[in-house]
């Protein structure tokens, strides 16, 4: 049996370190940082996403500022919201959830972030930064996966590790920061060839295609970290992309759903806000 990794409890110290800095801010008079969330439809798994980091927001002291928009608007309107919100100096950082609506051009959409406020790391100065190794606002779910990794102890260099999915989101940045890290990485999608034997092979497994159950045992090596990224609403409940019951028993340490990578990953926003915030208003 293995483990659970608690990406609640895990968070907790970057929240402590959080509250402590808006706290600071509003007892001097100032004011605190915001974050702006920008939601297109009303995608299950993105109104749950939203609506915990709201309540986060507020009990951190963090201002959350949503702009909910109609899964039909136009890509023109979308720009102005947009424009709208870089404009805004009260506000410090802005997420733009993704995926966006079919008609709507995401990389175009994306590209009218500003860098300064792109604090989920989406545009395309953020990504050349990270991508070359120079300071740049890390992608916050990559973020977490890495975190939540080095949680278990485990020795990152030298592993296998198996990202399952190619996203510029999730799969793509965290199959790099797992290479910056001295692993290696294998990525995976819909075209590679005998996937469960390529993910037994792995010490480090992580799921991000966004399947509900589709990693079950024999995707696993015994001992084996996996680390579940998926959030799917099914039947009024958010699921993972990982069968957890089956694979806890053979991995060594396991991220639950919910109450894993998607709870630091609103941790790192917020913690990627407060860092805008500085370098924009002192």
């Amino acid at each position: 049996m293995g483990l659970i990794i608690d990406g609640k409890s895990i968070a907790m110290k970057y929240r402590n370190e959080i509250k402590a800095f808006a706290t600071e801010l509003a007892d001097n008079g100032k004011r605190t940082p915001c974050i702006a969330t920008i939601l297109v439809g009303n995608d299950g798994g993105s109104v749950y996403y939203v609506n915990n980091q709201v309540k986060l927001c507020n009990n951190l002291g963090i201002v959350p500022k949503n702009y909910f928009l109609d899964e039909n608007i136009d890509e023109e309107n979308l720009i102005k919201v947009i424009e709208e919100i870089n404009n805004d100096s009260s506000i410090d950082g802005v997420i733009l959830q993704l995926p966006l609506p079919k008609h709507l051009n995401e990389k175009n959409i994306t590209s009218k972030i500003s860098y300064k406020k792109d604090v989920d790391g989406l545009t395309d100065i953020n990504l050349g930064k990270f991508y070359k190794g120079e300071e740049s606002f890390v992608p916050c779910t990559p973020r977490s996966v890495l975190e939540l990794i080095k949680s278990t102890g485990v020795n990152i260099q030298g592993s296998n590790a198996v990202v399952i999915g190619r996203s510029n989101i999730v799969g793509k940045p965290a199959a790099q920061l797992l290479l910056n890290e001295n692993a290696t990485v294998t990525i995976c999608h819909s075209k590679t060839k005998d996937l469960k034997n390529v993910c037994r092979n792995a010490d480090i497994l992580v799921a991000a295609i966004g399947r509900p159950g589709f990693v079950t045992k024999e995707f696993v090596k015994e001992g084996a970290v996996v680390i579940d990224v998926g959030t799917t609403m099914v039947d009024g409940k958010i699921k993972g992309d990982v069968m957890f019951d089956e694979v806890i028993q053979i991995a060594s340490h396991v991220t639950p759903v919910p109450g894993g990578v998607g709870s630091m990953t609103t941790t790192m926003l917020i913690k990627n806000t407060c860092e805008a915030y500085k370098k924009n208003v002192y």
